[in-house]
């Protein structure tokens, strides 16, 4: 019951904040599908290592467990504690960013939220074009800027992998005064230690982990309402036949 209530809450707070009004930067340019597939447990794997390498330093993710994430993704405790328990000593430990939010807030200007509902509050195709969205921006305190979260105080920590690219934009000057800016493309500069498929696949796997951190009963919603289903079928056999039963000598 006390885990049905703990989820039941992170629920009804995820309603609350999938209401953010989501906007792409450059004149609109449109979000391309994440393509994750919750039900694939490598896929997962690989995330869930992804976001301990490369996200787990500056972000938090106070409402999942290590046990829990052990248990859904089929990892023994000495896979949890050698492959993703860099700052935890307990399994049933949340996760907790090593950097310490006031020195976030300091050298970021604020601290880098937690993630575990933020595949909730933005979606999925949001952080996947979010993390393949920076490009080189010289006048940004970064270096660089991103493409749906336009003057993001975020650096690009996958620039090794995805390597350095500009964003191209069209200027038009409107009759009234006013200037359109359109998203022409990227341009890759400089490459990063990924091809661009691996990298796709590295961000996609790290997504589909958010993912299902945002909504870990999933799984078992998705079992349950199997069940709920067939009952529900054969329930209605059954209010059938007694039907035809009961009305049978009624003309």
């Amino acid at each position: 019951m006390d885990k049905f209530l703990r989820y039941a809450k992170v629920t009804l707070l995820a309603a609350f904040l999938v209401t953010t009004p989501v906007f792409a930067a450059g004149g609109g340019a449109k979000l391309a599908s994440a393509n994750i597939d919750p039900d694939n447990v490598n896929s997962l794997q690989r995330g869930a290592a992804n976001f301990m390498n490369y996200c787990s330093g500056c972000h938090s993710a106070r409402y999942v467990r290590y046990k829990t994430i052990g248990k859904d993704l089929d990892l023994s405790e000495e896979m949890l504690v050698n492959n993703l328990m860099f700052n935890a000593e307990k399994t049933f430990e949340t996760i907790q960013a090593s950097m310490p939010a006031a020195d976030a807030a300091r050298w970021y200007g604020t601290a880098p939220p937690d993630l575990s509902l933020m595949a909730r509050a933005r979606g999925a195709d949001y952080i996947y074009n979010f993390l393949k969205g920076f490009y080189v921006d010289k006048e940004s305190p970064t270096g660089v800027d991103n493409l749906v979260l336009a003057g993001t105080s975020m650096p690009n920590v996958l620039w090794e992998l995805q390597g350095y690219q500009t964003a191209h934009f069209d200027r038009h000057d409107n009759a009234d005064g006013s200037v359109t800016t359109t998203f022409e493309g990227f341009e890759q500069i400089a490459a990063g230690t990924m091809d661009s498929e691996d990298f796709d696949e590295f961000v996609r796997d790290t997504v589909n982990f958010l993912a299902y951190m945002a909504e870990p009963v999933r799984g078992f919603r998705v079992d349950l309402g199997k069940w709920v289903i067939i009952y529900l079928i054969f329930f209605l056999l059954i209010a059938r036949m007694l039907k035809k039963q009961i009305w049978k000598d009624v003309k």
